[in-house]
């Protein structure tokens, strides 16, 4: 109820995705099962801090080191120092 309390104090819209529905969100959808795949499904965690620490790391590859299809297949690194020689040169 609080969430819901503050959405509407913030003037958010809220909007529910319908059970058995997922492709109603499907950017979150896609993320999860990478997480899943790539990093869950993959490792044991011994304890809180190694699955924190485990997650941050795989967290900063997945935004910044991995490819991404909408930056032309570009890290987002390689994207940002192409757009900054970019400037530099006009």
């Amino acid at each position: 109820m609080a969430i819901l309390q503050w959405v509407q104090k913030a003037g958010i819209d809220w909007h529910y995705i319908a059970p058995g529905k997922p492709q109603q969100n499907g950017f979150i959808e896609s993320f999860n099962g990478k997480l899943r795949d790539k990093c869950l499904n993959e490792t044991l965690f011994d304890t809180l801090r190694d699955a924190r620490k485990t997650l941050e790391e795989w967290q900063e590859d997945y935004n910044w080191r991995r490819p991404h299809s909408a930056l032309g297949n570009l890290t987002p690194m390689e994207f940002l120092q192409r757009k900054a020689m970019d400037k530099m040169a006009a």
